[in-house]
């Protein structure tokens, strides 16, 4: 398969599911959408900006539905879930994927940036998870993944301690849900990227500094955002049932323990 190529999933994998990705606009949200989209499922995206909300379920087409809001705000998480069930009748599929991402150096980090990163990344995932419990617990099914980083595995290239510390939050969090939520059929999963070639990896690090990283990896090249989709896919998908409280690396290599 070459980079970003496509898995052998029917074009009806997800047919009847509804999935809700957050941090939808670009990069691996975006990917993530698109794709369980295109395999039958009904998607919510959520972005911040409500215009951007609607770009993205506008181009996705028929079954997206636009649930735009700030994460970090109180009562969004619980909103944008309490929108997506209230449209589509239930809720199968969370893609914790929205994130605060800065490359602010210890030296100048404050704590109210410091807060804020654990908010979008640690805080917002629990609550959406907590919002969709009584629906997923209803039908029996569930799945719910966590996107955290190679930096919640080690520490992060580009992103500052705030952004480490709560990528391995999230992972914890992953791990503590996935023991309590098992019994009601209902699964939890991480995946940790590594250097993936996203708008948002372009814009903080330049053509010279990515080439000489991605030269070091035993894959030597950057991920793609729909490969990362691909994996997303398959823990959303009915095939995983026996997978919790996992965090699976899509690093190319540059991770391996």
């Amino acid at each position: 398969m070459k980079p970003g190529g496509r898995t052998v999933f029917t074009s009806a994998a997800f047919h009847g599911r509804v999935a809700l990705v957050t941090g939808a606009y670009r990069g691996l949200g975006r990917a993530a959408a698109e794709r369980l989209h295109e395999l039958g499922a009904s998607v919510a995206v959520n972005v911040r900006d409500e215009a951007r909300a609607m770009e993205v379920a506008a181009a996705l087409g028929e079954r997206a539905l636009a649930v735009a809001g700030d994460l970090a705000v109180d009562g969004v998480p619980e909103a944008i879930v309490r929108r997506t069930i209230e449209r589509f009748g239930r809720l199968d599929i969370i893609v914790n994927n929205a994130a605060l991402a800065r490359p602010t150096r210890f030296p100048a980090l404050g704590a109210e940036e410091f807060r804020l990163a654990m908010e979008v990344n640690v805080t917002a995932p629990f609550l959406i998870t907590k919002a969709a419990l009584g629906a997923m617990q209803a039908q029996g099914y569930g799945r719910v993944i966590n996107v955290s980083s190679s930096a919640g595995r080690t520490v992060s290239t580009l992103g500052g301690a705030h952004y480490t510390a709560s990528k391995a939050a999230l992972l914890g969090l992953t791990r503590a849900s996935a023991k309590e939520l098992g019994a009601f059929g209902i699964t939890v999963n991480a995946i940790c990227p590594g250097m993936i070639d996203t708008e948002l990896t372009r814009e903080t690090a330049d053509e010279a500094l990515l080439a000489r990283l991605a030269a070091a990896y035993p894959v030597p090249r950057l991920g793609t955002a729909e490969e990362v989709a691909e994996l997303i896919c398959f823990i959303a998908s009915e095939s995983a049932g026996y997978i919790t409280g996992a965090s699976f690396d899509i690093t190319g290599g540059d991770l391996m323990m």
